[in-house]
């Protein structure tokens, strides 16, 4: 497969929109949680792109293999608490949302662990990955084959 755009050399200025909104969640979610969350997010859209750099990322930063793999089947995983449990849950209702949106049980759980100004930040850093699945996948970015 061969990529078909670089978005960042055709539409800048909107590349860089993406970007501040990256570095925004990146000053205000917890490091750990957001390489789950992005990671997650990218095996729900099946971005291969992203699941590549996210994996070796919260790789490099000390993270388990054994929670990455985890990942993929986090409801019957004993490897998470119970912030980031309800991080991922959250995670998986905005990236698949439903005709209900986010279920209230899945708030309620959420907004326990997390505080309004978190809770907001999450669902920022949800939004951000999942529109860098948007650019990856149709533009069919690829991973490198040598890291």
């Amino acid at each position: 497969m061969t990529q078909r755009m670089n978005i960042a050399e055709v539409a800048p200025e909107g590349y860089k929109a993406v970007l501040g909104l990256e570095a925004h969640v990146r000053r205000h979610v917890d490091a750990t949680v957001l390489e789950l969350v992005k990671l997650r997010a990218s095996v729900l859209n099946g971005c291969a792109f992203c699941v590549d750099m996210h994996s070796r990322d919260a790789l490099a930063a000390g993270e388990s293999a054994r929670r990455l793999f985890a990942v993929a089947a986090w409801h019957d995983a004993p490897f998470f608490d119970e912030r980031e449990r309800a991080a991922l849950a959250l995670t998986d209702e905005v990236t698949r949302l439903g005709p209900d949106g986010v279920s209230d049980d899945t708030w309620a759980t959420v907004t326990k662990h997390w505080s309004e100004e978190e809770t907001a930040n999450l669902i920022l850093a949800i939004v951000t990955i999942n529109a860098w699945n948007r650019i990856a996948i149709p533009t069919r970015a690829q991973p490198p084959l040598d890291v």
